[in-house]
């Protein structure tokens, strides 16, 4: 069994214009003091990193690994949801999805696409060069317009879109396992994989790839009603990236899994700073350790109530708390009755 490394945190809903969050140093600096060891990088933010160089610059990717080891960090992964996001995009969300996307690429969803595809290539690149074994993306939706069965869905309607969805990532997923990394696809809402039915569906498209795996996310298990650890048994060969991140369900009489339009405040189910929510994550833990996971425990703060850095602060320690060092030893080895061979056999009447 392997420990999980850990706590990371992921940068994206902390970039910003202010210090110090609006460089790399700076927030490497920030998290190093809250007792964090790794970082999971948004590979779109220029103000902390910048994709195309680290994708052809190696004095680069050392520079930004040495920094990041002056404060105790190191690079759990890269991610490229936003970039991901866009590889397939149903025309009804293209003006919502087009603030993805660089301003001159707007309103233009073919070169948008296909800037989204590149993006991805470039993060191949530069997760080889980095060292890394494991990158984070979305798959994108062609579907979700139609994830209700009402009206109803033509036949075959869902089949062509899966085969479709896998067209587009197949040349990206060769492309990751050329370079020798897992492309880690969260389970999400808004995205043609957000269970495991629609993951393996999609697994099935691209003909088992060995480089199609999963990051793993319990909060949008609970939004959705899943069984998250149940999930983690069924699909434990294929979970290679894991966000740590809290949620609660509360139904009542007037909304459930929908939500009924509410903000995040008012919904049923809403993402909570870990400790706040209804996740088992002693289970999840205990499942990792378990089953070899070889990855980072990565925070992704996403909270309706409370304050991100207060999250930050409280879910380092969290994590911290949670990692299980897993034994070298069994708990009964100080009765072992030490036989041999020979007399295993004369137990056995042999």
């Amino acid at each position: 069994m392997k420990t999980i490394k850990g706590p990371a945190l992921f940068l994206a809903q902390y970039a910003s214009d202010q210090a110090p969050f609006n460089s790399l140093d700076s927030i490497a600096r920030w998290a190093s003091g809250l007792g964090f060891k790794g970082v999971q990088i948004p590979s779109g933010d220029k103000r902390l990193f910048d994709l195309e160089r680290a994708a052809e610059d190696l004095d680069y990717c050392r520079e930004v690994t040495a920094l990041l080891a002056g404060y105790g960090l190191e690079i759990t992964e890269l991610s490229t949801h936003l970039q991901g996001q866009l590889v397939a995009v149903h025309p009804v969300y293209d003006d919502l999805f087009d603030g993805f996307a660089p301003e001159s690429l707007r309103k233009n969803p073919e070169a948008r696409q296909a800037w989204a595809v590149d993006q991805l290539l470039l993060a191949a690149k530069a997760s080889k060069n980095l060292g890394l074994t494991a990158h984070a993306t979305f798959s994108g939706a062609l579907l979700w317009p139609f994830l209700y069965p009402w009206p109803q869905r033509p036949p075959g309607l869902v089949e062509t879109g899966f085969e479709e969805l896998a067209r587009r990532w197949k040349p990206i997923l060769d492309a990751f396992d050329d370079a020798g990394v897992d492309l880690c696809y969260e389970i999400h809402p808004g995205e043609d994989l957000h269970d495991g039915a629609t993951f393996e569906r999609f697994l099935m498209a691209v003909d088992h790839h060995p480089r199609c795996c999963i990051l793993f996310d319990p909060s949008h298990f609970v939004l959705q009603q899943l069984d998250y650890l149940a999930f983690l048994d069924h699909f434990r060969d294929r979970v290679k990236m894991f966000h740590v991140k809290d949620a609660e369900f509360n139904p009542t009489a007037l909304q459930g899994t929908y939500g009924g339009y509410e903000g995040w405040v008012d919904r049923a189910g809403r993402f909570r700073s870990l400790g706040d929510g209804q996740v088992d994550f002693n289970g999840i833990f205990s499942r990792l350790a378990q089953y070899d996971f070889e990855g980072w425990a990565v925070i992704e703060w996403e909270c309706a109530l409370k304050h991100p850095e207060q999250g930050a602060e409280e879910g380092a320690r969290f994590v911290e708390d949670h990692i299980i060092r897993v034994t070298d030893k069994a708990f009964d080895d100080f009765a072992a009755a030490g036989t041999d061979e020979a007399t295993n056999r004369a137990l056995l009447g042999l």
